[in-house]
C-alpha cells in the first residue's frame, strides 16, 4: 500500500486538509449515482466475471488483518445459546511488535513507524466502488426458504466466516412481556410468520409496525431496474433483513452520509435491543427520534441517501403520523437479553459474579475508563458522539482495496448490554472479538493495562 503525498496543516488543534491533494484517490465522481449506460445483461456478465477477482482480493486483505480461525471461549455463548463467543484478540500484529511493546508507544511513534495494525484501521466494503447492502449467506438462505425471495447478489458474497457474526436467527425480548423470554421461539420472524408469532402478545399498532418492517420495499441493489445488483427483478428487501430479529446478523453496506464513493465507510448492522433507551441514532447522522430515524433510513439505508434514485427504482414514503409512528412504537418495545449478573443499576451483584468479573468491572469504571462513554445506569452509552481521532496513530490517505483511509470523525457510543451478541465490533466491524476491542482502546486510550487486567475487562464485558 503506498499512501498519496498529501498537504495538511495544524490550526486550532484541528487536522486541516486540502482536498486537492486527494484528487488521485478521492476523484470527483459526483454526489449521485450515474445512470445505468449498460444493458443490463451485459453489466451482470462483466460483474459475475469480475466476481472471483473481487472476493479473492478482500479475502486476502481479511487474511493479512486478522486470525480467522474459529476459536471459541471454553462454555461462553450468545444469548439463544445456539452459537459460541469467539475468544483471542485477532488483528495481526507488524512483524517483531508485541501489544506490550504497541501500547507502550506514542501516538507519533506508532504512525513514524507506520505500526498500526491493519486490523485497526477502516475496514473497505468488499466492493468499495460498488458499495450497496452486503447480506451473510444464513439470512440469504432462509429469507429464499421462507418468502422465495433472494437477497442474494450476483456481484460479490459476504466476507466474514459464519463463526465471527452473531447467532442465528437471534432471540427478541420485549419490555412488554419480559417473562415470555424468547417470543420469536427460535424463529427468524418474517413476513409470512410475525402475525402467528405475535398475535395476543403485541398491540394492533405494534403488529402493524412489524408488518411494514418485515414488508420488503425497493431498495438500490434489490429493485425492479436494470441497474440492480440481484439476478431477478426484486421486491426490495425489508428492515430486519439487516436487523435480523430486531438485532443483527452483521449484514453491511456504506455510510450515506459520505461522498465521494471512496471516502464513504462501511458501516456494519447494528443492534435494535435497547432502542428505548437511546436518544441519538445512526453512527453519523445523530437523528434525534427513531421515528426521524426510521423515515430517514428510506433514503439512506435504502437509497443511499440518494433520493433521485430512489424516485427511478420505487420511493417508499412512509407517512410519519401513521405508519412511521407504528413502526417506531414497535421499535422501542424490543429488549436486551436478561443479564442475570447485574442488578437494577446495572452494577455486578457481588453474590454472583466471578473475582475476574468483579475485578473486570473495577476496571471498566477506573482505570480502563469505559464508564466515561458506556455508563452503567443508562444502558452502558452516554447518547454522545465521540471523535477518537485514531488518525494520530496512521498516516491518511493510503487507498486500500478502494477505501481511502481518512478519519472516522466523530461516532456514537453503542450500547454494550448483550455486547457478547454482536460480533464484529465499531461501525465498521473492523474489530472481530472483544479482545480486540479492548487491544484497540488500550492503544487508543493509552490506558496501559496488563495482560491480566485486558482478560478480567474482556470477562466483565461477558457477563453484560
Amino acid at each position: 500500500m503506498r499512501g498519496v503525498t498529501i498537504g495538511t496543516a495544524f490550526a486550532g488543534g484541528l487536522l486541516a486538509l486540502s482536498w486537492a491533494a486527494f484528487s488521485d484517490s478521492l476523484p470527483p465522481d459526483a454526489s449521485y449515482r450515474p445512470l445505468p449506460t449498460r444493458p443490463f445483461s451485459v453489466v451482470r456478465a462483466a460483474d459475475e466475471a469480475q466476481k472471483p477477482a473481487v472476493m479473492r482480493r478482500q479475502a486476502e486483505l481479511l487474511q493479512t488483518r486478522y486470525d480467522l480461525s474459529d476459536r471459541p471461549v471454553p462454555d461462553i455463548f450468545m444469548s439463544g445459546r445456539r452459537k459460541a463467543v469467539q475468544g483471542g484478540a485477532r488483528v495481526k500484529l507488524p512483524d517483531g511488535v508485541t501489544w506490550d511493546m504497541l501500547a507502550q508507544m506514542t501516538p507519533d511513534a506508532v504512525a513514524e513507524g507506520d505500526l498500526l495494525p491493519a486490523g485497526f484501521r477502516p475496514l473497505p466494503h468488499v466492493k468499495q466502488a460498488t458499495g450497496g447492502q452486503v447480506f451473510p449467506n444464513n439470512q440469504i438462505d432462509t429469507i429464499k426458504d421462507r418468502e422465495a425471495r433472494s437477497l442474494r447478489r450476483f456481484d460479490v458474497d459476504f466476507d466474514f466466516p459464519d463463526h465471527l457474526t452473531p447467532e442465528f436467527p437471534p432471540p427478541v425480548y420485549l419490555t412488554t412481556h419480559p417473562e415470555l423470554g424468547d417470543v420469536s421461539q427460535g424463529n427468524l420472524l418474517t413476513i409470512k410468520n410475525y402475525y402467528a408469532l405475535m398475535v395476543g402478545i403485541l398491540t394492533p399498532v405494534q403488529i402493524e409496525g412489524m408488518r411494514l418492517l418485515l414488508t420488503p420495499f425497493p431498495q438500490e441493489e434489490f429493485n425492479q431496474t436494470e441497474d440492480r445488483k440481484s439476478a431477478d427483478q426484486s421486491l426490495g428487501v425489508t428492515c430486519l433483513d439487516c436487523h435480523a430479529n430486531f438485532h443483527t446478523n452483521a449484514a453491511f453496506h456504506q455510510t450515506p452520509d459520505t461522498r465521494p464513493q471512496a471516502a464513504r465507510f462501511r458501516l456494519d448492522s447494528v443492534s435494535l435491543r435497547g432502542l428505548f433507551n437511546q436518544r441519538i441514532h445512526g453512527s453519523k447522522r445523530s437523528l434525534r427520534s427513531v421515528e426521524d430515524f426510521t423515515q430517514f433510513e428510506q433514503r439512506t439505508a435504502y437509497f443511499n441517501g440518494d433520493h433521485v434514485s430512489a424516485q427511478r427504482k420505487g420511493a417508499n414514503l412512509p407517512d410519519r403520523t401513521d405508519q412511521v409512528a407504528m413502526m417506531g412504537q414497535m421499535q422501542n418495545i424490543i429488549d436486551f437479553p436478561p443479564a442475570p449478573k447485574l442488578d437494577p443499576l446495572g452494577r455486578l451483584d457481588p453474590t454472583k459474579a466471578s473475582e475476574r468479573e468483579l475485578a473486570g468491572e473495577r476496571l471498566f469504571l477506573g482505570k480502563a475508563r469505559c464508564a466515561e462513554c458506556h455508563v452503567p445506569q443508562t444502558s452502558f452509552m452516554d447518547n454522545m458522539m465521540h471523535d477518537l481521532k485514531l488518525e494520530r496513530f496512521y498516516q491518511i490517505g493510503q487507498t486500500v482495496n478502494g477505501l481511502v483511509m481518512l478519519p472516522d470523525g466523530p461516532i456514537k457510543t453503542f450500547t454494550l448490554r448483550s455486547i457478547k451478541d454482536s460480533p464484529p465490533y465499531l461501525h465498521d466491524g473492523r474489530l472481530l472479538t472483544l479482545a480486540d476491542t479492548v487491544e484497540f482502546f488500550n492503544l487508543v486510550l493509552g490506558l496501559k493495562l496488563n495482560q491480566r487486567e485486558k482478560d478480567d475487562l474482556v470477562a466483565y464485558m461477558l457477563t453484560l
